[in-house]
């Protein structure tokens, strides 16, 4: 009876080498695409610590609170922003969790058009009262009338700058910190365009929420957003002036 020897031999592709190398090969592939993808992930964070966070963090900033011009309660903005996942800030009960948010008073206006064009933002929808900004823009309800005297306070979401799309409102307002004092923010309501001029830009911390606040001296709108873009630590305030 004959007998078989079956011998084992590599495929083609492996002669003259051991299939180990092939495998550290590929091991270091996927950790060199790893790294390059955490440091894609990590360097617009970088970058807005280096350059734009110190510049948002100058100790000057008007407050909207004025002695002579405040009105009314706000212990309804007197609330602590809680710790959600970046998924939950689509709605914007969330930068508030413990406040009681506002009942939306019903308006003649519910929704209307925000443009930026140094950011290529134009005519972006804002809809007044509402609570998720993945379709829209969000103006905060009990927050001014644009083009009247008070504070429109309006909340857009962001992620990391490279995925910015000023067509998607999830990620609308990640170049938001580039904008400059001066730039131009047009709001076409009611049939009218008003034009507003940066004015200031701060950070602050989620429980600051002095932003909210009113002032009836003139007409103001602020832009709120997450900073640093990819994350909801901090908020990036810009608040602008109607021009005359």
């Amino acid at each position: 009876m004959a007998r078989y020897k079956y011998v084992k031999k590599y495929p083609l592709l492996f002669l003259g080498k051991k299939p180990d190398f092939f495998l550290k090969f590929f091991s270091l592939i996927f950790c060199f695409l790893g790294v390059f993808l955490m440091a894609n992930a990590a360097a617009p964070i970088v970058s807005y610590q280096l350059h734009h966070s110190p510049e948002f963090n100058e100790p000057e900033f008007i407050s909207p609170v004025s002695p002579d011009s405040q009105v009314g309660s706000l212990s309804v903005f007197n609330q602590v922003l809680g710790e959600q996942d970046q998924d939950n800030m689509i709605d914007i009960k969330n930068w508030f969790p413990e406040a009681v948010f506002p009942s939306p008073k019903k308006e003649a206006v519910t929704s209307y058009n925000l443009s930026i064009p140094v950011l290529k933002i134009n005519e972006a929808l804002v809809k007044v009262g509402v609570e998720n900004l993945d379709k829209n823009l969000a103006q905060y309800p009990g927050t001014g009338i644009p083009g009247q005297k008070g504070n429109t306070v309006i909340f857009g979401h962001s992620v990391l700058a490279q995925f910015f799309n000023p067509k998607n409102y999830k990620t609308i307002f990640s170049t938001l910190p580039t904008i400059k004092k001066k730039d131009e923010i047009l709001l076409d309501y009611d049939g009218v365009r008003y034009t507003y001029l940066v004015e200031e830009m701060k950070e602050v911390q989620p429980n600051d929420i002095e932003i909210l606040a009113q002032r009836f001296d003139d007409s103001y709108i602020t832009l709120v957003t997450c900073v640093p873009p990819g994350t909801y630590l901090r908020r990036l305030v810009v608040r602008a002036k109607l021009m005359p």
